[in-house]
């Protein structure tokens, strides 16, 4: 018989408002949203305030205010929010032996075995009231056999709650809720499901898994799996050294100001579009310098997680003033971006709006379907594409 295992999932409530109101706690019972402007932002966050009127991220900010006149719109201050997650993370990380961070505000934990020297609910308990204590922010945990089980306590458990679906107990806490609440089933699909009348995921529980493969071909397991509580995928360890690069050697070396951030802004280009592609962020770049001598220089600065070339590009440029002695010919020059953790491009949109992000999806679809630099910023024209390192543990 396989172990009993306890994956727990945690996610910080309302994140990017949880963190203003701590410094501003006049904002504390009110309706907030966090995003760009009323004209064409859009929403980042907003407090369950908010959400009862039908607010959500993502939303046009003009929109949202229609829908909630009275809420207070922030712009957002974007270092907090990475200051404070790597604050969480940095109390996880004391605490537990296994755990992956899947964005700026929600963790899983694996728990499975500690049943032999600790209660497991226990310890997520006093994790979570280490969390709250210490940060002063909300946050909410599900524990259960499964990832997906535990995501979905998790969201039954909110605001500022936890929730533990003992094993055996998946198919009777899923079965009440609307299929709309499984992870990862879209829009398409539920509309799909509510013509066959569908509704609920007791209902799916009851249909033979032959039907949903028929009518959703391979997805079909997928969703018969996730009604059914069934999720054995593993949690893979976190660790904030993963790293994406790239570098170029000149042929001849160069000392020609222009020469060097044109190089710098393809680089960094090509690098935030693989990273948006892999669904990743970053939290701190780098620039390497090798001169005529080979004498190798590296600079490095924490940056607010992001995957966005107007946000990394001037901090590159910043880096190269810092870095080079402009008397001094270059031979390499290279670009890093590490400190990685999955996450979207979302984090991202309580500054940018709407164009910005419908130009850089389309701009990653393009380049995607058509090869890289076929859509790029002029700067950058003259350079080829390169070939990159990998995602490593480095």
């Amino acid at each position: 018989m396989d172990a009993q295992r306890h994956i727990v999932h945690i996610d910080l409530d309302s994140f990017f408002v949880s963190v203003e109101r701590k410094f501003n706690p006049s904002l504390i019972g009110k309706a907030v949203i966090i995003g760009g402007s009323a004209d064409r932002g859009v929403v980042a966050s907003c407090s369950y305030e908010a959400r009862a009127f039908g607010v959500h991220s993502a939303m046009p900010t003009r929109q949202a205010l229609k829908l909630c006149p009275h809420a207070i719109v922030i712009h957002g201050t974007h270092g907090r929010y990475s200051d404070a997650s790597r604050e969480v993370t940095k109390i996880i990380h004391k605490s537990v032996p296994l755990y992956q961070k899947t964005s700026v505000d929600e963790f899983y934990i694996d728990l499975s075995g500690m049943e032999r020297f600790h209660n497991p609910y226990q310890l997520a308990t006093d994790l979570r009231q280490r969390v709250i204590s210490e940060t002063g922010l909300p946050i909410s945990f599900g524990m259960a056999s499964g990832r997906t089980v535990a995501k979905m306590a998790t969201n039954q458990a909110k605001p500022n709650g936890q929730l533990w679906i003992k094993a055996g107990e998946e198919k009777a806490f899923l079965a009440p809720l609307n299929i709309r609440k499984i992870p990862g089933l879209g829009e398409h699909t539920c509309q799909k499901l509510y013509q066959y009348g569908i509704e609920k995921i007791g209902d799916l529980q009851k249909v033979n898994i032959k039907f949903l493969e028929a009518v959703f071909g391979k997805a079909g397991t997928y969703i018969y799996n996730k009604a059914n509580g069934i999720d054995d995928t593993e949690i893979v360890s976190h660790t904030g050294r993963k790293s994406i690069s790239t570098e170029t050697t000149f042929h001849s070396d160069v000392k020609d100001i222009r020469t060097l951030e044109n190089t710098l802004v393809s680089m960094t280009e090509e690098l935030a579009g693989k990273l948006r592609r892999e669904n990743k962020v970053s939290s701190c770049l780098a620039i390497k310098i090798r001169y005529a001598n080979f004498e190798t220089h590296t600079f490095q600065q924490k940056i607010p997680l992001t995957a966005a070339e107007h946000i990394l590009i001037p901090g590159i440029k910043n880096l190269l003033k810092k870095a080079w002695n402009q008397h001094r010919p270059i031979r390499l020059i290279g670009v890093r971006l590490s400190d990685l953790c999955t996450g979207s491009y979302q984090i991202n949109l309580f500054e940018d709006n709407e164009e910005r992000i419908k130009l850089y999806q389309a701009m990653d679809h393009i380049n995607f379907r058509y090869g890289e630099k076929t859509v790029c910023r002029a700067a950058g024209m003259e350079i080829g594409a390169r070939t990159f390192n990998p995602f490593m543990r480095g």
